[in-house]
């Protein structure tokens, strides 16, 4: 089943804890006169913890074009340098960073309520805060009152997580790529924006980048042994070791002419690695071939070739390994480019 995937943008204005009865945190948000409702999933349906990320100061090239949104839904086209989430290809975090918490626990700031409800209480304190919630809309019900907050028609979104690897059977019909949800907060006085990211531990991080379904991977930590392909009736849930090769550093805005930009790659492994075959891809999925050995250790700095370019307002950069599968990801804003010279570092 396809999602009604988009960006709803507006101003929360009121909201309900999640339970163990009903685990969904629900706010109520207004934008341009029409109330919706964002419905956040917060506990698996077998019951295990939902994991999550709380960027506090999210930098990325999609927020200037958030930014520039009118209140209300937007329908997300799946496609790269659009204002589609996709936790992969976008480079949104790295896989260890999501972490597993329960909806509920005692004590401050230990669950996900309290995670969520922290910046949503911020967020209806300053009335120029902007809430920008991705997922799948339903509504409007003209003849339905929405079930918490009682507002007609009732109108919301939801699957406000990541949709896609999803193993094969229940809710794979919702894998896709560029269309995970999400949950952003724009304080416009300070200029600061916040991320919240949700991932089942069923769904795997590597997908298919026609059908988001789970692809089986090959282990970094051997990689000799051969990519198995995806099996369209059974796939295994197996995500596949991150960061073996990391970009540390990029010169997307060179002071020479012609420019010459250049990635910095760090290889945190405790052997030689062969990036033969590797590609480099920019925010277009442009790719450029590597080859060559990077020392255990080592830092290596490769200059960026046609057709990969990186902009200067803003982009990500993605390694992927001789398979085709992502090893590492960065992104970087306008703000970080617009320094002639500068060298952007990435948090390895």
């Amino acid at each position: 089943m396809a999602l009604k995937y988009g960006c709803l943008k507006g101003r929360p204005i009121r909201n309900r804890l999640a339970t163990g009865a009903k685990p969904h945190y629900q706010i109520e948000v207004t934008a341009k006169g029409v109330k919706y409702r964002i419905a956040i999933n917060v506990r698996s349906q077998d019951g295990s913890e939902v994991e999550f990320l709380v960027r506090s100061r999210f930098e990325h090239p999609i927020t200037d074009r958030l930014g520039a949104l009118e209140a209300g839904f937007h329908i997300a086209e799946p496609k790269p340098d659009g204002i589609a989430l996709d936790f992969i290809r976008g480079n949104l975090m790295q896989p260890w960073e999501m972490k597993p918490l329960p909806l509920s626990s005692n004590g401050p700031d230990n669950d996900l309520n309290d995670k969520i409800d922290a910046y949503v209480q911020r967020a209806m304190s300053d009335e120029t805060a902007m809430i920008y919630a991705f997922g799948d809309r339903w509504g409007p019900e003209p003849q339905k009152e929405d079930g918490y907050f009682g507002f007609l028609p009732g109108n919301g979104i939801h699957d406000i997580h990541m949709n896609q690897g999803n193993p094969i059977g229940r809710h794979s019909e919702d894998n896709g790529p560029w269309q995970d949800g999400g949950l952003l907060f724009q304080f416009i006085e300070t200029g600061q924006w916040v991320a919240i990211f949700l991932k089942f531990q069923t769904q795997a991080w590597h997908t298919d980048d026609a059908t988001g379904h789970p692809i089986v991977g090959h282990d970094p930590e051997h990689p000799d042994r051969p990519h198995t392909p995806v099996d369209r009736d059974v796939i295994p849930n197996i995500d596949v070791p991150d960061g073996l090769i990391r970009i540390v550093a990029a010169l997307v805005n060179d002071i020479h002419s012609p420019e010459r930009e250049t990635i910095t790659l760090l290889n945190i492994a405790d052997r030689d690695i062969d990036l033969t075959g590797w590609q480099i891809k920019d925010k277009q999925k442009n790719a450029m071939p590597l080859d060559g050995m990077i020392a255990a250790g080592a830092t290596r700095v490769v200059e960026v070739k046609q057709p990969v370019a990186l902009s200067n307002r803003g982009g990500i950069i993605t390694l992927l390994d001789g398979h085709g599968i992502k090893v590492h990801g960065v992104s970087y804003t306008r703000e970080q480019a617009k320094q002639p010279g500068r060298t952007i570092p990435f948090q390895p």
